[in-house]
């Protein structure tokens, strides 16, 4: 235990440039930690990889991970809340969202742009049946806790309606098969609202 506490003092003293002057919009690092883990899995989270926000907006590291797990704080830039964990392997294809998303790129560009660049190889295809978890809701600065609801969607690079027997109509509360047939097929499983 004593372990971890020096390892995460000195992992926030290495990130705590990026947040000199923090700024009201951008939590503080330990904030952004419990923004990120608010959607992990329980089995995954002390493990987990931490990436949150700089005040100049850039990503950074702010706690090291010792398993296959990343988990991102929610971006202070949006509106709404929403934080995330994901397998590793789906790192290469977020970052490179997150770069195109800088460069003022669309979201149907962003998309193109990667799905394009998988097949060419340039950029890493996930782990086939990778995880990701997004929670969406709101977040309580006071309490450092979040409310709303975890969705989960699993990549399956390439898969199709036929490929997997799921079909392309979101189904409340069931799995069901979003950009088929692409580098960025993924199972969409959204809890019932209010369940």
């Amino acid at each position: 235990m004593l372990t971890r506490r020096v390892s995460l003092a000195l992992t926030f003293l290495a990130v705590s440039a990026a947040w000199s002057c923090v700024s009201p919009q951008v939590a503080n690092p330990d904030e952004q930690v419990a923004q990120a883990l608010a959607a992990a899995p329980e089995d995954k989270a002390d493990g987990a990889r931490i990436l949150g926000y700089a005040t100049d907006g850039s990503v950074v590291e702010i706690r090291a991970g010792s398993n296959d797990f990343i988990c991102l704080a929610s971006n202070p830039a949006n509106e709404r809340f929403s934080s995330s964990c994901y397998h590793g392997s789906l790192e290469p294809y977020f970052a490179r969202g997150r770069e195109l998303t800088a460069e003022g790129v669309s979201t149907a560009d962003r998309y193109r742009i990667r799905f394009e660049e998988m097949e060419a190889g340039i950029l890493d295809m996930p782990v086939m049946s990778a995880t990701q978890y997004v929670l969406d809701g709101e977040w309580d600065s006071e309490t450092a806790t979040a409310t709303g609801m975890v969705r989960w969607v699993i990549y399956v690079p390439g898969g199709t309606p036929e490929s997997t027997g799921l079909s392309v109509v979101p189904q409340e509360g069931g799995p069901w098969i979003m950009d088929p047939g692409t580098p960025g097929a993924h199972i969409m499983i959204v809890p019932p609202r209010g369940g």
